[in-house]
C-alpha cells in the first residue's frame, strides 16, 4: 500500500495492475483520472454530510467489501473519456472535465481557430473544451448563461442544456464572449469535436496564453504566438468503480 499526497500525482509512476483509492472531494478524483492508463479508481467521499460527491460513490466503511471485488475483478466500472492538447513543442495536456484556452489574467485572447473546414481568426476570453463528465459542470454554465441572454432577447424559451454521457466519444467546446471585428470573426463558437475532426488552435498572443485543465490554474501549459494546439479526445479512457 501506497499512500500519495495529491502534489506528488503528476511525477508518480502507477503499476499497470494497481488499484488507485481516491480520498476526497469530487475534484481529487478528476485530477487522478488524469494520471492512470485504464487503473481502476476507486472514489471515496470522507464526509457525505459535506461533499454531495458526484464521483463518490463509497464510504471509508466500505472499503473491506469493495476492495474484495474489485482485486476480484467482480465490480463494475464506468467508463470515462478524457481530452487531451497537443501542443507543437511536444508538450501534451489531459482533462477529465474540461480545457480552457485563453488568457491567464482578465484580458482578451486572440487565436485562430479551425474545425474540419472551417477557419477563422478570433478575440474572445477564451474557449473551453469539455468532456462528457465536464459537460455537466462549466460547460453547462456558459451556455445555460448564453441560452437565457438569447431567450430574453427573443422574447422565447431555448431548449433546455442536454449534457452528454460520461463515455461519449465528442467533446464539446464553447467560446466564451467572443468579439466581433473588421480582423475577427464570431461564427465558429461552439460545436463538436472527435477524433476524425480534431480542433486546431494557433495562438496570435504575444503573453499570458496559457492552457490548464480540470480547473488547475496554477498547473498549466505557455501557449504564447508562435505554438499551436490540437485538441482531441484521448486515446487512455478512465475507469471509475461503481
Amino acid at each position: 500500500v501506497q499512500k500519495l499526497e495529491r502534489s506528488y500525482l503528476p511525477n508518480y509512476l502507477f503499476a499497470p495492475d494497481d488499484v488507485v483509492i481516491a480520498l476526497g472531494q469530487d475534484g481529487i478524483v478528476a485530477n487522478t483520472l488524469q494520471y492512470l492508463d485504464e487503473q481502476p479508481l476507486v472514489g471515496v467521499n470522507p464526509d457525505a454530510k459535506r461533499f454531495d460527491g458526484m464521483l463518490l460513490p463509497f464510504k471509508p466503511a466500505d472499503m473491506a467489501r469493495v476492495l474484495d471485488s474489485v482485486l476480484a475483478d467482480k465490480r463494475p466500472t464506468k467508463s470515462v473519456t478524457l481530452a487531451i492538447a497537443k501542443l507543437s513543442d511536444g508538450q501534451t495536456l489531459r482533462a477529465v472535465n474540461d480545457l480552457f484556452i485563453g488568457p491567464k489574467t482578465h484580458a482578451s485572447a486572440r487565436y485562430e481557430i479551425q474545425l474540419g473546414e472551417r477557419h477563422e481568426v478570433q478575440s474572445s476570453s477564451g474557449l473551453i473544451v469539455s468532456t462528457g463528465l465536464g459537460s455537466t459542470a462549466w460547460l453547462r454554465s456558459i451556455v445555460t448563461g448564453s441560452q437565457a441572454i438569447v431567450g430574453t432577447s427573443a422574447g422565447a424559451p431555448i431548449e433546455a442544456y442536454r449534457s452528454m454521457p460520461w463515455d461519449s466519444p465528442t467533446l464539446r467546446f464553447a467560446v466564451r464572449e467572443p468579439f466581433p471585428s473588421v480582423s475577427t470573426g464570431t461564427t465558429l463558437v461552439y460545436g463538436d469535436v472527435d477524433a476524425e475532426h480534431p480542433l486546431m488552435l494557433h495562438s496570435r498572443m504575444a503573453e499570458n496564453g496559457v492552457i490548464f485543465s480540470d480547473g488547475l490554474e496554477n498547473d498549466y501549459l505557455q501557449f504564447n504566438a508562435g505554438v499551436s494546439a490540437i485538441v482531441t479526445v484521448d486515446d487512455r479512457i478512465g475507469r471509475l468503480i461503481q
